[in-house]
């Protein structure tokens, strides 16, 4: 099970954003987070990110258009020397209908996640773990394993 934490609210949740964030605070994180996207940096884009809220260790690497959650980008951890890879997206939150959930996000150290993969709130990749492409991470990843698909499952070898 996912660690998250269930916000109850009255129909589409995605209504109240504005009254979850600050929306100063979300126009702050969209600038700095889509310019983190697109640099050529990696010391940049860690840079980025880190003035976004997310706790990215030295060495972590984003690969180009990887985003992580512009809601609660604090959610969000990347261990040392991790690898995120092309297009990839790492959130913290979920908005539902009747509610939204909250959930942290940690990648372990030298720990990679394949091109255009999605990791929902509240899951952990253990260090050294490795997430096929295309794939949708919803369970924790034990360190060392590789993992893949949608939903991600135990692969062999």
């Amino acid at each position: 099970m996912r660690r998250v934490t269930i916000h109850k609210c009255s129909g589409n949740s995605l209504h109240l954003w504005h009254k979850v964030r600050n929306p100063v605070r979300v126009c702050l994180n969209f600038l700095l987070i889509y310019a983190s996207r697109y640099s050529p940096s990696l010391a940049l884009k860690r840079l980025f990110l880190r003035a976004a809220g997310a706790r990215v260790a030295g060495g972590a690497a984003f690969g180009l258009g990887a985003t992580v959650d512009i809601f609660f980008p604090e959610l969000i951890e990347v261990g040392k020397d991790a690898i995120i890879g092309y297009n990839s997206v790492l959130l913290g939150h979920e908005f539902l209908q009747g509610e939204y959930r909250t959930g942290k996000v940690e990648v372990g150290a030298r720990a990679m996640i394949g091109a255009n993969c999605t990791l929902l709130p509240g899951v952990r990749v253990g260090e050294d773990a490795s997430v096929a492409a295309m794939s949708l991470v919803n369970c924790d990843i034990p360190a060392g394993q590789k993992w893949g698909g949608v939903p991600a499952r135990k692969l062999r070898g």
